[in-house]
């Protein structure tokens, strides 16, 4: 198969590695700083193991590891790649210059991708010589446990650098949807983020404390979609489809939507009340023990949901 260069040994870059590893790709994972890719890989090797006690592998941990190189030398780890995956942090002047590094360094046909949760392309990319092979690749954290992977396109990217990220994604078992442009916050965080901010609203106008706020997500809304989206969720419950739901709860959500204020930032006060209510149920010096605790459950709902698929 061929060779995929991932930029940054950090979290997502390591769970990309899994994704194109598993997915039968050779990897090059590449980071400026030598002495963290020993450990990187290492880390790769322990999820893979993960993932194979849960039946979320096809083949041995050590066989798919095989694939997966550590380079601290760019140009080596771009010779021959197809695609390349950039996770460096959320800094407009850090991807200007590693894209113009990348667009000189990587051949012309390569697509350059960037794991980026909110830059749009257009942002780093518009002096480059090649521009029309890059655009954003969003992951959802950790990418080799949930699939999504939203495409956006700057207003320059080529359709065909588009459409080959796109069967590349599905290839690697990824489930890829394409945005038609660039727009604030794509289309994941704009989700959640009409949803946060109506959770804020509802806590800071008192109706709800932290606490039961999440758990209208966690034991409700989620329970459904975990595994099937808004709108089949809605077409589902109404005896004729989503026209007759809309009919007949249409009315409600308008005065929802007309009850309903846009935020202006976030005061202290409500970032206090937040802080110390979570705080209370979860003591920070516990947080690294919750976090493995949520990835231990994100392998079983994926091996359940991958059971339930098959």
């Amino acid at each position: 198969m061929s060779h995929v260069a991932i930029i940054g040994s950090g979290l997502i870059g390591r769970s990309w590695s899994v994704v194109f590893a598993r997915g039968g790709h050779d990897v090059v994972l590449f980071d400026s700083q030598a002495e963290v890719l020993p450990r990187a890989r290492e880390l790769v090797g322990e999820t893979l193991e993960e993932l194979a006690a849960n039946e979320l592998l096809d083949e041995a941990p050590a066989r798919v590891l095989e694939r997966v190189r550590i380079s601290s030398d760019l140009t080596q780890a771009l010779e021959g790649a197809i695609h390349v995956q950039e996770n460096i942090p959320e800094r407009v002047a850090l991807k200007r210059e590693l894209f113009a590094r990348l667009d000189e360094l990587a051949a012309p046909d390569t697509t350059l991708a960037s794991s980026t949760s909110g830059i749009p392309a257009s942002d780093f990319t518009e002096t480059l010589a090649h521009r029309e092979r890059c655009l954003v690749a969003h992951p959802v954290n950790p990418p080799a446990l949930i699939p999504l992977v939203e495409l956006i396109p700057a207003p320059w990217t080529d359709d065909a650098v588009l459409d080959r990220t796109r069967a590349l994604m599905a290839e690697v078992g990824q489930s890829p949807i394409t945005l038609g442009g660039e727009i604030p916050g794509f289309a994941v965080n704009r989700l959640q983020g009409a949803l946060l901010n109506e959770a804020f609203n509802l806590i800071e106008d008192g109706y709800l404390s932290v606490e039961d706020l999440d758990r209208v997500v966690s034991d409700g809304l989620g329970a459904r979609w975990f595994f099937m989206g808004p709108i089949e969720t809605i077409d589902l419950n109404a005896p004729e489809g989503v026209r007759d739901y809309m009919t007949r709860l249409g009315p409600m959500y308008q005065q929802i939507a007309d009850s309903s204020r846009p935020r202006h930032g976030y005061s202290e006060q409500l970032l206090d009340q937040l802080e110390r209510a979570r705080r209370e149920t979860l003591p920070a010096d516990q947080r690294d023990e919750r976090m493995a605790w949520r990835d231990r459950y994100l392998v079983t709902l994926a091996a359940l949901k991958k059971r339930q698929s098959a």
